[in-house]
């Protein structure tokens, strides 16, 4: 297309004029700037550009990152990765190269951003998320992402979310809610990771995660004050009963010192939080990650000790009477992932108690299918929500609209391989979904998140909520 089509067919010459009679009658000191802002509005934004790298996320591990350009600038997203992945959920593209990043690289997945994505969607709205994501899907042509990898979608779909809050000149949380339809934002409780176990870690602790819940705070700021103090006051505990070298963090910052049981950690936690004074605004939540160590129909929670692996087993039936007893003597409030992924038997059950809420991750991978599933057997009551694993921005506002309409609460989720992007916070904001789970609030990566939600709270001033006792349902 030649100069002299391109102005004819998007009528500038008639824009410009349009730009100077409005300069004129606002009578503006600078005539340039406010004609230059006229056009930048009257001129309709196109994607004109994608162009991906190879980055590394948390754990030294390449992952995807994208900028997408359009005329109101440059937009980019990164995609995150989980430390395995499971068969329901979306698949990465990995090279396979033993002798590049020990076959981790990612320089397929950007070949296909740069040579198949970019040109399919040069020239689209970016305000247009659910077609721009349509049109990936399209050209992926399987079920799980798997042929051009939902490391390249993500990090595009991402990008071009970022670009269509420019193109309407709102918040990426306020573009992200007119996604979904919906009218409010809040600011979610966040989970704070504070013990790392399971995989996270390289003790003896069988589970993956203890974290804390600020419900009591009246705002996020708060929130975060109370979450930093307590992870403080915990290091000053296992300092004092393990020496410094128990304040080594896990892969999502969580303090890993070498405990085997879960009353350990959760005593740990309890005394951390006695020391802040914080008692009456602090519950606790535990990521059992139990598919880790489940071995036929028994949970081996000595799986990390040689020395004591397969003494310990316990069936599903002793499992529930450890979690009713925990229940009871320390203030949890969720637990994640009691049971192994197809252990819906036990899961169900549980979660038939009532006693807390029940997430379900490895047990739903945040694939529709198995939400749809869990909902209809009752199979627990909460969703831990992971963009890499579902694949587009689209896909995780729809299975999170299934997950609420069944009245569950919604924790929108980091992974062990997490980058810089604050997606995350926007996301959990635009959705209202009440809940957080970004790490602990240490590292970069993870603070990224909490610092963001920090900046919305001030934005949004006093039309700012934070879901406090309301974090289940709100």
């Amino acid at each position: 297309m030649s100069v002299q089509e391109y102005l004819d067919k998007h009528m500038l010459s008639r824009k410009i004029e349009d730009a100077v009679n409005a300069a004129v009658r606002a009578k503006t000191p600078d005539p340039v700037l406010f004609i230059s802002n006229h056009m930048r509005k009257s001129v309709s934004s196109a994607i004109t550009k994608v162009k991906a790298r190879q980055i590394l996320d948390s754990r030294g591990i390449p992952t995807v990152e994208v900028d997408l350009y359009t005329n109101k600038g440059i937009f980019r997203g990164a995609s995150p990765s989980g430390a395995s992945s499971g068969m329901y959920e979306a698949m990465e593209l990995r090279d396979g190269d033993k002798g590049t990043y020990l076959g981790n690289g990612v320089s397929r997945a950007v070949k296909n951003i740069n040579e198949k994505i970019s040109e399919a969607l040069i020239g689209m709205d970016p305000t247009l998320q659910n077609q721009i994501d349509q049109v990936m899907i399209d050209l992926d042509k399987t079920e799980k992402k798997s042929e051009l990898g939902v490391n390249a979608i993500l990090a595009v779909s991402i990008a071009a979310c970022k670009a269509g809050a420019a193109q309407k000149e709102v918040p990426l949380y306020k573009h992200i809610a007119d996604l979904a339809g919906k009218t409010n934002f809040n600011l979610p409780v966040p989970a704070f990771t504070l013990i790392n176990g399971g995989k996270y870690a390289g003790n003896s602790l069988a589970i993956q995660e203890i974290m804390i819940l600020p419900v009591g705070a009246r705002k996020f700021e708060e929130a975060l004050q109370i979450g930093a103090e307590t992870y403080h006051h915990l290091k000053a505990v296992i300092t004092e009963k393990y020496g410094a070298h128990g304040c080594n963090v896990g892969e999502d910052g969580g303090y890993a010192p070498n405990i085997s049981s879960f009353k350990e950690g959760l005593d740990l936690v309890k005394e951390a939080i006695g020391r802040t004074g914080y008692n009456d605004k602090v519950k606790i939540a535990i990521n059992v990650a139990a598919t880790e160590f489940c071995i036929g129909t028994k949970y081996d929670l000595d799986y990390k000790s040689p020395n004591k692996s397969g003494q310990n087993f316990k069936s599903g039936e002793d499992m529930i009477d450890m979690y009713k007893e925990l229940c009871e003597v320390y203030p949890v409030v969720s637990i994640e992932d009691p049971f192994d992924k197809e252990d819906w038997e036990h899961v169900k059950y549980f979660s038939g108690l009532g006693i807390c809420q029940v997430v379900g991750d490895d047990l739903l991978m945040s694939n529709p299918k198995r939400v749809e599933r869990a909902v209809q057997e009752a199979a627990c009551n909460a969703l831990n929500l992971k963009v890499n694993q579902v694949g587009t921005v689209t896909e995780a506002i729809e299975v999170v609209k299934l997950a609420k309409d069944a009245n569950w609460g919604v924790v929108i989720s980091q992974t062990s391989g997490e980058t810089e992007d604050s997606f995350i916070a926007d996301l959990s904001v635009g959705l209202a979904t009440g809940q957080i789970k970004a790490g602990a609030p240490c590292r970069g990566e993870r603070l990224a998140k909490y610092n963001q939600l920090l900046r919305i709270e001030v934005e949004l001033g006093d039309e700012a909520v934070y879901v406090g006792d309301g974090w289940r349902h709100c």
